[in-house]
């Protein structure tokens, strides 16, 4: 095969037409947000053949291959030259499918339609790498029903990639793919060691890319940025929220999205994570529920970015947690007191290290073991799934303190800045690339990079992406709206000087009330248990993970409505104490048999700290020190997860 490079002349005869595919109407309400980012479960057998077909190979080699589609994986036999007895990567998991797209030759001589598939499967050693397949189809003369061939392999594997269902008269299109969704990335550059811009860049860019997901990419340069930029956002245009960072970016998200007057509608806006923090402990619950196996740094950032490609959403509960002053926040991870507190913040100065920062910060904490006197009550959790360890008696408290609230402190906004995009924003600064390096070219919709490094021979012309009509819904004229630089409900200018940052008032705290608990300072209500005790750490979780490698709660779900409460007692040697983190590695800490390690399921709690100093955190975030209490309000939010074991274990 040989000719000069020429792409497929569209309606204009454009030589450069991105590949496009046929969308209908997006989804407007948060609902049909919702249902579009989640597949239901396939209803065909996984080992149903859905598509066979003999094609060819790119580069030319001679070789033909059967494939075979079901809704769990494509097979691959080689015919020519020589059928295999035992084929060798004959079997691509859709799971480590990204996207696929179809393609043709740039010899005018060709009359062979292409498609290609995008994988990342593991090597020997178990670290995922970006490979594609791409294969010929030629079993027609002319390149029209070659081309309609490939687009129906394509469209079918993309539907199964999404969840989407498929028709039963095989009838398959591209009117079947609806538009694709509308993601805004928020990538905090100094997450982890620095490297979170660098791993974005590389790697989640090109495979949304291939995945056909359409994207807004802003960079954070601040604390509570991400927030102050939900506050103001055009939800309706957004399919959702994804941040790329630790955990801390996705709880600046959480709690804008619940400060907002519209908030009964904002908090049902999709939110995912893609881990390039430190931490990545909610990535280390999702990567769980899709089926992979424990993962550290790229290798679980791949994980789940392969898991937002696929779509699919589930329910999160979010904790409501009153701070002395009166003020409230939203967790969606945990809130520590004592040992894991202060790992987590004295571990800060370790930044650079990555995940290791939280190894050395134990060792330090081991050697300087502190105990903390304290009351833990909570509401026991009605019909709770079975507890991990025996149950234990324990001890009510007979007092309880009395507290002021005091006023919360006025926070300070500013612009936004920097950010990249593959769509027609109508505000200038979120439309060029501002970014510290600039992107690689990605093409729109899932049309992937040029294949010519990827399967180009000496012999053979490269490929482009294959063209293909524009719907009204993807026209460049349907621009998004400008994402506003400040909050919203900022008064307009009136003429006067500007007040001073200082003396701007944060949005007052919104969200569900919280029945289940009474007024700081004011008695419980009956059925509460308490217990007070010298306490070396008390935890409470909402998932299953406290880190990517950090199984606290490993029965705990997203949405199983419940507080999961830890807490370790005074006489723990510093051997055992060291013994029970590294159990929860593996989630098998409650079979070691630590007397000292206690374990309750709630619906609130409520915890009293006796002494002076000390840390308290929520997800990961230093906050004020003194009593707290929280309520679990299930299924408050909607967490992007991909489809449940999706990967197998």
């Amino acid at each position: 095969m040989n000719g000069h490079l020429e792409a497929e002349k569209h309606l204009d005869q454009s030589l450069d037409q991105e590949l496009t595919r046929s969308q209908g109407p997006g989804p407007r309400s948060v609902l049909d947000r919702a249902k579009a980012m989640a597949p239901p479960a396939p209803l065909l057998a996984a080992s149903t053949p859905l598509l066979h077909g003999e094609f060819g190979s790119y580069p030319s080699r001679g070789s033909r291959f059967a494939l075979t589609l079901t809704a769990q994986a494509l097979h691959i036999q080689r015919l020519r030259p020589k059928p295999e007895a035992r084929p060798r990567g004959g079997l691509i998991p859709l799971a480590e499918v990204s996207g696929c797209c179809t393609l043709r030759s740039h010899s005018p001589m060709d009359s062979s339609a292409y498609f290609c598939i995008y994988t990342y499967p593991r090597n020997r050693r178990g670290a995922r790498r970006r490979a594609t397949r791409t294969f010929r189809v030629d079993g027609a003369a002319v390149y029209e029903e070659n081309r309609a061939e490939a687009q129906r392999w394509a469209v079918t594997l993309t539907c199964l990639l999404r969840g989407l269902p498929l028709p039963g008269d095989g009838d398959i299109t591209r009117e079947l793919l609806p538009r694709p969704p509308r993601l805004l990335l928020l990538v905090n550059p100094f997450g982890g060691r620095g490297l979170a811009w660098q791993w974005c860049k590389n790697h989640v860019l090109p495979m949304i890319s291939e995945a056909g997901l359409s994207f807004n990419l802003i960079q954070t340069e601040r604390q509570n940025h991400a927030r102050e930029l939900v506050q103001g956002l055009s939800l309706g245009e957004w399919d959702g929220i994804v941040t790329a960072s630790g955990d801390g970016l996705l709880y600046e998200v959480l709690n804008g999205l619940l400060t907002r007057p519209d908030w009964e509608e904002a908090i049902k806006m999709p939110v995912g994570i893609l881990p390039c923090g430190s931490g990545n402990a909610l990535a280390g619950a999702i990567n769980q529920l899709g089926g992979f196996e424990p993962a550290l740094g790229l290798d679980l950032l791949l994980n789940c970015s392969l898991l937002l490609c696929r779509g699919g959403s589930h329910p999160l509960d979010l904790l409501s947690v009153t701070l002395a002053s009166g003020s409230r926040c939203f967790s969606f991870l945990s809130v520590a007191w004592g040992f894991v507190s202060e790992v987590d913040i004295q571990s800060e100065r370790f930044r650079a290290l990555g995940s290791a920062r939280f190894t050395l910060g134990t060792v330090l904490g081991l050697a300087a073991l502190h105990t903390y006197r304290g009351r833990l009550s909570y509401l026991p959790a009605t019909g709770e799934a079975a507890s991990p360890m025996p149950a234990q008696g324990l001890p009510r408290a007979k007092s309880e303190l009395t507290l002021t609230p005091e006023p919360e402190p006025p926070v300070a906004h500013s612009p936004l800045h920097r950010s990249v995009s593959d769509l027609p924003l109508s505000q200038s600064n979120l439309t060029s690339p501002g970014s510290p390096d600039s992107l690689p070219i990605l093409p729109l919709n899932g049309g992937g990079p040029e294949l010519a490094g990827d399967w180009g021979g000496a012999q053979d012309a490269p490929l482009s992406p294959d063209p293909a009509p524009s719907s009204p819904s993807s026209s460049s004229a349907d621009g998004l709206s400008p994402i506003p630089t400040e909050p919203p409900d900022m008064p307009a200018p009136s003429g006067l000087p500007p007040l001073h940052p200082d003396a701007q008032a944060t949005p007052p705290p919104r969200g569900p009330p919280d029945h289940l608990l009474p007024p700081l300072g004011t008695p419980l209500p009956p059925g509460w248990v308490t217990v007070e005790e010298d306490f070396v750490l008390i935890l409470a979780v909402s998932p299953s993970h406290l880190g990517a490698d950090m199984v606290v709660a490993p029965h705990a779900r997203f949405d199983d409505g419940l507080v999961h409460l830890f807490w370790v007692r005074r006489g723990i040697s510093r051997a055992n104490l060291l013994r029970l983190f590294l159990a929860m590695e593996r989630g098998s800490h409650f079979s070691i048999g630590c007397p000292q390690l206690s374990y309750a399921a709630a619906r609130a709690f409520r915890l009293e700290p006796l002494t002076s100093r000390g840390i308290l955190t929520v997800d990961g975030e230093q906050v004020e020190y003194g009593p707290v209490q929280a309520q679990m309000h299930p299924s408050l939010g909607t967490l992007l997860t991909g489809p449940p074991s999706s990967a197998g274990s």
